[in-house]
């Protein structure tokens, strides 16, 4: 019996030795299968065991080799090495309390041991990162709970737990790839991890895919009923696509008050769904234009291109409500970004239409000058011309201040330029189009607004202004 034990133990330290050479080759494979036969062989010896977990730790299977690494200090105690692995395991895993008490016990043993005080050192660091990950995510700080957790996965590279931490907030950030790719990492190792599917569901859901966010939010579910976030997070998903949908509907219908008071409610169910979010605001502005509300409208796209600087639907809108209330300026600029981001023909012609009803507006509004619509007949300009040349012109004005003088002769001039453009019909639908009145000899500094004036009038003698009384006149023709 002593020999049989005797020659299993040899052939044990064999497969040990051989398995020995294998790690050194960085052969893992072939150096777990080695040292599992050694420790059938001899199922008592504690360092075969560390020498499996050392195994298992270089193939990245830290919590089998965490179990091995526990059953060589269970069988010997005072397993210095053994200790150390235990504790890295833990701490590759994120368990950095449980690493702590392992790189204790490792140190109580070989006070020296400069691994053990490094390691300890490292678990300390994450515990700190933890608790400082926890305060910011409270606070809405998803960007230092990355960096928290990226400092923290340095030590605990097999740790799920910071991963998805992590990759929530890649998502709450709107970096959605990255946080997918974490995402998806986990869960080909694990396809029934419930927070991996949260995150990817959460993904999509801010990505305004909202369908296929809830089918992993139920899948999520299915694996964690108790999955609180995930239950959140599909209520919030199934009501945002119900209101949206609704709006659309009421809006499609013409009931636009409806549609307004649909789209308000989706926007106060999430403010954290960017995405969708911005669709909405444009929706609603899209609702309040029908309303002729303009203003709200301009103030809805806004709101939609803050979230997202990228939705040219919102630019577009904006830009259409920007030229209703003639702000040309920031119509242009408006299309400007839409064409630059899309070089289309109708892109281009909606930001040529847009300079020209600037260039249009920078003139002088003739129109406006002699108090009539740009659709006035033929009559009504000349009647707007009678009124206004008389309102204005000088003679009635003799008896007053040189400032009152000044600025009724500078009318006058404008009246008679006025009526100059707008009663030629080239010249009007030159001046309409937003052609340079100056080409083709048409110089508007060429022009005497005195010898319109008794042209239309009738010429000299074909009426005079006269005082009735202090500050009044009249006129009458000859």
């Amino acid at each position: 019996m002593w020999k049989l034990l005797r020659g299993r133990s040899r052939e044990a330290e064999s497969f040990k030795e051989q398995g020995n050479a294998y790690y050194a080759k960085k052969d893992y494979n072939e150096a777990y299968n080695y040292y599992t036969k050694a420790i059938d062989m001899c199922p008592k010896n504690a360092s075969y065991y560390g020498n499996r977990a050392a195994t298992l730790m270089m193939l990245g299977r830290f919590r089998e080799a965490l179990g091995d690494a526990q059953q060589s200090v269970r069988l010997d105690d005072s397993f210095v090495r053994g200790h150390l692995r235990e504790g890295k395991c833990h701490l590759s895993l994120g368990n950095a309390m449980a690493a702590c008490r392992s790189f204790q016990r490792a140190l109580e043993l070989d006070h020296k041991n400069a691994q053990a005080q490094q390691e300890f050192k490292n678990a300390n660091a994450v515990i700190e990162y933890e608790k400082i990950a926890e305060t910011d995510f409270e606070k809405r700080d998803f960007r230092k709970v990355v960096f928290c957790m990226d400092r923290a996965l340095e030590f605990a590279p097999a740790c799920h737990r910071f991963k998805i931490l992590k990759a929530e907030c890649l998502a709450m950030l709107g970096r959605y790839p990255e946080a997918q790719s974490v995402a998806s990492d986990i869960l080909r190792m694990d396809s029934t991890n419930a927070d991996a599917l949260y995150v990817r569901g959460l993904c999509l859901y801010y990505e305004d895919c909202i369908e296929k966010a809830v089918q992993f939010f139920v899948q999520a579910l299915r694996m964690a009923p108790d999955h609180e976030k995930a239950c959140v997070a599909c209520r919030n998903a199934k009501a945002l696509k119900a209101k949206k949908e609704d709006g659309n509907k009421a809006f499609k219908e013409g009931n636009y008050k409806l549609a307004y008071e649909l789209y308000t409610e989706a926007l106060g169910i999430d403010p954290n769904n960017i995405k969708t979010n911005a669709k909405l605001y444009c929706n609603r502005g899209t609702v309040n234009s029908k309303l002729r509300k303009l203003d709200d409208a301009i103030e809805d796209c806004t709101s939609a291109v803050k979230l997202d600087d990228t939705y040219i639907k919102a630019y577009l809108r904006r830009a259409q409500c920007y030229m209703d209330t003639e702000q040309y300026e920031e119509a242009v600029r408006d299309y400007e970004k839409v064409y630059q981001t899309e070089k289309t023909k109708e892109h281009k012609q909606l930001l040529k239409n847009a300079q020209m009803e600037l260039k249009k507006s920078q003139r002088k509004d003739y129109y406006k000058i002699l108090g009539v619509d740009k659709n006035a007949s033929e009559d009504e300009i000349k009647k707007a011309y009678r009124k206004r040349a008389l309102m204005h012109h000088p003679d009635r004005h003799s008896g007053a201040s040189a400032e009152v003088q000044k600025e009724e002769e500078k009318k006058f001039k404008e009246v008679g330029e006025a009526f100059t453009i707008l009663s030629d019909p080239k010249k009007k639908t030159r001046y309409d189009s937003g052609q340079d009145l100056d080409e083709e000899g048409m110089n508007m500094g060429d022009f005497d607004a005195n010898n319109i004036f008794k042209a239309f009038f009738g010429g000299p003698g074909g009426f005079s202004f006269e005082a009735s009384g202090p500050g009044n006149f009249f006129f009458q023709f000859g």
